[in-house]
């Protein structure tokens, strides 16, 4: 058999990476990659670039090397650390070619008396570097997957009940922020299928699985940041409020949500109830915010209430996301 190592840091996969694990596996029977943790390098945590690997190339054993050595560069001492710790997890799996784009390749290959391949080493099938990305992931577009592209994208929801706002804040943010935003799907769905002013629970579902499935789509659209307009908690609340219960599938839409944004914003409803054909009335308008308020609450989930007219509110929220980076603590000091 031919078994094959590769190993890095991923962050983010690229293009790059692509070839060269595609590659691999055109040539050998067996693949491992070893994936550095490298917060020194990347704030995307370990488990994220794993993850990315495993989805796209569900046939290669990642190792994830949550211990791995920080030490760069190719000193003697330097070296025999890194081989060192590439010995201690392969040294009994018979590795037959260790595959890279690296230098390092000649002496990681030498430690496991495996044959030394380099792929396109001088960038001339993928003329793209992590570092490059790293600098502005957003522009390098073209040399990353869906699977990845998404992953770094802050995804903004706005919040509260409705004439709160959110809609023509999400487009006004948009507009700042030279990207797209995301409409509330429930507003099209309810125009195109309501019956006396009411939705079923199943119907419901269907909303909120549609927005999901639209939500994605503008995630690969968005650059940087996307500002959604709603989600699948506010249409589990208005379940609650029309029927009393929710579908067990809506719940667990609902369920996802506190794990999917990276900021939630309130829209405080600091302004007069505009009135429109989908809405119940302003008695509504006040019970459903706090019933948005209370379901955040519960499920701890922490938001930032945004008031005053579009431009302050855009103001503040352009405040939170200064100092919000994607996958670190948002409460972090210093």
């Amino acid at each position: 058999m031919k078994i094959g190592l590769t190993l890095g840091k991923f962050s983010p996969l690229h293009k790059g990476h692509q070839f060269l694990i595609e590659t691999a596996l055109g040539e050998v029977d067996k693949l491992y990659l070893l994936l550095y943790d490298s917060p020194e390098t990347t704030t995307i945590p370990l488990s994220v670039r794993a993850g990315w690997v495993r989805r796209m190339y569900p046939q290669v054993q990642v190792v994830e090397a949550w211990d791995g050595p920080s030490d760069a560069g190719y000193t003697p001492e330097v070296i025999r650390i890194q081989d060192t710790f590439v010995l201690s997890h392969f040294h009994d799996k018979n590795i037959t070619h260790f595959y890279s784009s690296e230098r390092y390749g000649e002496h990681v290959s030498k430690a496991l008396r495996a044959v030394n391949r380099v792929v396109d080493r001088a960038r001339r099938k993928v003329p793209i570097s992590g570092t490059q990305i790293r600098e502005n992931p957003y522009a390098a577009r073209q040399y990353l997957s869906d699977v990845v592209y998404r992953d770094l994208i802050v995804n903004v929801v706005l919040m509260g009940a409705p004439s709160t706002g959110k809609t023509v804040l999400a487009e006004y943010l948009a507009q700042r922020f030279h990207t797209v935003w995301m409409p509330e799907y429930g507003r099209e769905y309810w125009d195109a299928h309501q019956i006396d002013r009411r939705l079923t629970q199943a119907q419901l579902v269907e909303i909120a699985e549609g927005h999901l499935e639209r939500e994605e789509r503008q995630l690969l659209r968005a650059n940087r940041y996307l500002f959604t307009d709603t989600n699948a908690l506010t249409t589990r609340l208005f379940s609650y409020h029309y029927h009393g219960t929710a579908d067990p599938t809506l719940e667990a839409l609902a369920d996802r949500c506190a794990s999917r944004y990276d900021l939630y914003c309130v829209c405080v409803p600091d302004f007069p109830y505009v009135v429109c054909p989908d809405r119940s009335g302003e008695g509504s308008r006040l019970i459903l915010q706090k019933q948005c308020l209370a379901d955040l609450h519960c499920r701890k989930i922490p938001y930032l209430l945004v008031a005053g007219s579009v431009a302050e509110r855009a103001d503040q929220i352009a405040r939170a996301l200064e100092g919000l980076q994607k996958y670190t603590n948002p409460w972090r000091l210093g």
